[in-house]
């Protein structure tokens, strides 16, 4: 279950970070800065619509009520929910999953839903409003991650959908009506379970059941709290706990985390069904769905221009069809070693992978060589992509073998850059990921305070059982000879060669 407090969720207005001409204003700044810091902390924030769009939202969800009210209450075998990953983009209409008590309404612009009973059934009223209010909304916000990222001004628009869609064209994002637990769902059948087995069925849908969207952003908006999101440290949280008549959830998808060369975090999240006991309607919520397009690629292109590190596993272009049919695995997801988030809160992070397997002990602790490129990639991220921001300056790195030389002249591309941030006397001028253990070290004593990175080498030291006091000893020379260089950059490179 989720903890007794609500956390802290980031909660910007969107109208606080819609993009706009010329100089980025104070605000546009703070919440961008805001958001991005929640949806790194607790994979979700919160965002607040202006009022008019508020009482279009209620309006939707009332009449998602009264549509899933009306509705029989066994459903016929040929509107049971389709698993079929193939059918991702082409879902529309009335759906269940009798598993989990939950029933679907899919709004898809551009594909007209067949009722399978031939009967005259009127949808959920103003899907078409709601639909253009989320994914206008969605976009924003995902051009606000990626001003946070340093990419250029909407680089997902090549795998969107064409706004509007063209003659024939078919909608890859999706609004859904959902509705859980619904009292009549399953007519007198609920009313026969026991207090016991009630109870049970609720801490099953709650405890032991998990989804990840495949989606880009995800928004939603529901009646009654009951989304739980898993946060950095792995704990379930109540994420619409405390949400306002104009206020609706958002969450990044697998889509996002694909594109963005995990840097990203995609949310893991479940339902909670226990407060919705004796309620007349359920919980009713209305989700959208940003979807890339079917016949595109995800690609980290965007994020290598922007001088962004790209792991092996995302340097070649992923088609969205096949992306879309795979089954993810959560551990290949949150416990890879070189694991990257695109910002952190506080400085004694570390890897994602230590926080997520901390309470397995079969593993193996990570070696102080990924810690310390780990370490570095987070410091890079905050403290000189801080420095950068302020002062306007676009970080692009050089080339290793290049910028060796590049150090020993006053004229080269990149010395007036690192003379402005303050990049560290001897390093070459390149991404932590490309750099040598001894030369990340250095990067990091720069831009750490010392007491930090003297409780990092004594961490490392202690992960590092079974090596010799000997071995030990040469890497505490090491970073002690490292630390002394900055008095004198030559003695630094000699001790590198």
């Amino acid at each position: 279950m989720a903890g007794n407090g609500l956390p802290s969720l980031g909660r910007v207005k969107l109208t606080d970070i819609a993009p706009s001409e010329g100089v980025p204003s104070e605000t546009f700044k703070l919440s961008v800065s805001t958001l991005s810091h929640s949806l790194a902390q607790y994979s979700a924030a919160i965002i607040q619509f202006p009022a008019c769009d508020g009482a279009l939202l209620r309006s939707g969800l009332d009449s998602a009520r009264l549509y899933f009210h009306q509705r029989a209450a066994c459903p016929s075998a040929e509107l049971m929910q389709n698993n079929d990953s193939r059918e991702w983009c082409r879902t529309s209409g009335y759906y269940v999953d009798s598993q989990m008590w939950q029933e679907t309404y899919d709004y898809r612009p551009g594909l007209t839903p067949v009722e399978p009973s031939n009967g005259m059934e009127l949808p959920p009223a103003g899907l078409a409003d709601i639909f253009a209010l989320y994914g206008k909304a969605s976009r924003i916000i995902l051009d606000a991650i990626s001003f946070y990222l340093n990419l250029r001004s909407s680089p997902f628009t090549e795998i969107l959908d064409n706004v509007p869609l063209r003659s024939r064209e078919i909608s890859s994002s999706v609004l859904s009506a959902c509705c859980y637990g619904r009292p009549s769902f399953h007519g007198e059948h609920h009313h026969k379970l026991t207090p016991q087995e009630d109870s049970q069925l609720a801490m099953y849908t709650s405890d032991h059941e998990h989804q990840i969207d495949k989606s880009l952003i995800t928004l939603v908006k529901s009646d009654k709290a009951g989304l739980l999101i898993k946060d950095f440290n792995g704990r379930w949280i109540l994420v619409d706990g405390d949400l306002g008549p104009q206020d609706a959830i958002v969450y990044p998808g697998l889509a996002l985390y694909q594109a963005t060369a995990g840097y990203v975090n995609p949310a893991l999240l479940r339902t909670d069904v226990n407060n919705i006991q004796g309620s007349m309607y359920g919980r009713c919520s209305l989700s959208f769905k940003l979807m890339p397009k079917s016949m595109t690629s995800l690609s980290c292109s965007e994020m290598r221009a922007a001088g962004h590190g790209v792991d092996v596993q995302f340097q070649l272009p992923v088609p969205v069809d096949d992306f879309m049919q795979r089954s993810p695995s959560t551990d290949q997801l949150f416990n890879r070693p070189n694991f990257q988030n695109f910002s952190f809160s506080t400085s004694q992070d570390g890897s994602l992978k230590m926080r997520r397997r901390k309470n397995n002990s079969s593993t193996k602790p990570l070696p102080p060589s990924k810690r310390l490129r780990l370490e570095a990639q987070r410091v890079l991220k905050e403290r000189v992509q801080e420095i950068a921001d302020k002062k306007g300056i676009k970080l692009r790195f050089c080339n290793l073998k290049d910028c060796e030389n590049h150090i020993h002249t006053l004229d080269s591309p990149c010395a007036s850059t690192r003379m402005e941030i303050g990049w560290p006397p001897g390093v070459p001028f390149v991404h932590p990921h490309d750099l040598p253990n001894k030369a990340k070290m250095g990067f990091l004593e720069a831009y750490e305070p010392v007491n930090q990175l003297n409780q990092f080498m004594f961490c490392s030291s202690i992960d590092s059982q079974g090596l010799s006091s000997l071995q030990l000893q040469n890497q505490f020379h090491s970073w002690l000879l490292i630390t002394s260089s900055y008095q004198c950059p030559d003695r630094y490179f000699n001790a590198q060669r």
